[in-house]
């Protein structure tokens, strides 16, 4: 479960990279690159602390 939160987060937060350079290079519009960055963003502060800070080992009961 853990692997499958950090690759989400990872996604999550090249969704919030990826669409500013698209944008500079004039690829996408502004308007979808506000959508795409604050859907996001709120993924990844939905999933991130939930590996963020926690042993590779531990055990969730």
């Amino acid at each position: 479960m853990n692997i499958i939160l950090k690759i989400i987060s990872y996604l999550a937060l090249a969704g919030t990279i990826v669409p500013a350079l698209l944008v500079f290079s004039g690829d996408m519009d502004l308007q979808t690159n506000k959508n795409i960055m604050a859907i996001s963003m709120v993924v990844w502060f939905v999933t991130a602390p939930l590996w963020i800070n926690k042993k590779s080992d531990e055990v969730l009961e």
